[in-house]
């Protein structure tokens, strides 16, 4: 048996039953979870570019009809019967990979790559709704800080923690690093956040003027419209050798070789950005890759163990996760949002309140 509170047997959610048509905001039965699971109802739940591709097909994983949404938090109002550390009123929130907790991956503390992995929003019903199923829950819920919001640990789950994996993690940032950001979303502006706060000197690549001038008053020295020639040649002389790290929270075949020109010898490339083979295979040049031993590394989410690491991060940085957040939205207004996420007229993050 689980312990539940009393809870309706239908809820709203935005719903499509096919790849790129026009989702709608109707009723549907609400989630009948596992006994390792938790029902959450949610509060708040970020509108990610993933989301957007999910819609128009590119996710294997995803079977129709679908409910998207992925990064949330919310109350718990319902838990499975083998859930032991967790009651309904508490406030919490998950990375957005929910993983098993006993592969080999999960086993050695690598639960972003856990090879029996499911995603809310990808592989189940997501959080565009009112309510959430949190599988696996003692390995993938985390608890939400009283001072924190629900709009601000909702950015954590996708976002702000993508960001703090591939620039502390992967990337390795270090103070008066040169960072190279590619693309001035959610992610890419929580990564100029995050390398700010370390101590690096950042660059932020977007099309998107109002992403660009927000990146400055973040504390980007150098922005560009579009990696280029110029950009590159003039991003080697600032850095002097070449930027030490490249983040790409675009993903786009055609940047891949662009990036690494920008790079010094043994730099990282961090590769964030979804680039789903719809978009095009890269060819990427080998000859300065092995001669100067570059890295290419891609980096996937955050595991729900690092978020303890990434939360005292936040409050010792005094870093305003609020300033990410550009506007709030109902799951009505969602929909059109979503379905125009293409169209490079979005920038910082958008919060859905599934209640409103």
């Amino acid at each position: 048996m689980s312990t539940v509170m009393s809870l309706p047997s239908t809820m709203r959610a935005i719903y499509y039953d096919q790849f790129g048509m026009q989702p709608v905001v109707k009723s549907v039965s609400l989630p009948k979870i596992k006994p390792q699971s938790v029902l959450v109802e949610v509060r708040a739940t970020g509108l990610c570019r993933s989301d957007w591709h999910g819609w128009k097909g590119h996710d294997p994983d995803i079977l129709l009809p679908h409910v998207p949404g992925h990064e949330f938090a919310g109350v718990i109002v319902q838990i499975g019967s083998e859930v032991n550390r967790w009651t309904p009123g508490d406030r919490v929130t998950t990375p957005f990979i929910q993983a098993c907790g006993h592969c080999d991956y999960c086993r050695s503390g690598n639960q972003q790559v856990c090879e029996h992995q499911e995603q809310a929003g990808f592989t189940y019903w997501g959080s565009f709704a009112e309510y959430v199923e949190i599988k696996n829950a003692e390995t993938n819920l985390v608890r939400i800080p009283e001072a924190m919001s629900f709009d601000e640990a909702a950015v954590l789950g996708c976002r702000f923690g993508t960001a703090y994996r591939a620039v502390v993690n992967q990337g390795g940032v270090d103070r008066e690093d040169f960072l190279l950001i590619l693309g001035g979303g959610g992610v890419g502006l929580s990564a100029l956040l995050i390398g700010k706060a370390l101590g690096a000197r950042i660059a932020v690549v977007d099309v998107n003027p109002e992403s660009l001038t927000t990146a400055m008053d973040f504390g980007a020295e150098k922005v560009y419209e579009n990696l280029n020639q110029s950009a590159i040649h003039d991003l080697v002389n600032w850095s002097e050798k070449g930027v030490d790290v490249c983040v790409d929270a675009i993903g786009h075949p055609a940047l891949i070789n662009s990036g690494l020109k920008t790079l010094r010898r043994r730099g990282r490339y961090i590769q964030v950005g979804l680039m789903p083979d719809q978009a095009g295979i890269p060819e990427i040049s080998l000859g300065k890759l092995l001669a100067q031993e570059l890295e290419i590394l891609g980096s996937h989410g955050i595991q729900s163990w690092k978020y303890a690491e990434m939360l005292d991060f936040i409050i010792e940085q005094k870093l305003n996760i609020k300033d990410l957040i550009r506007q709030h939205c109902s799951l009505l207004d969602a929909v059109a949002l979503l379905t125009s996420m293409d169209k490079n007229q979005h920038f910082g993050i958008t919060v859905i309140h599934p209640s409103e």
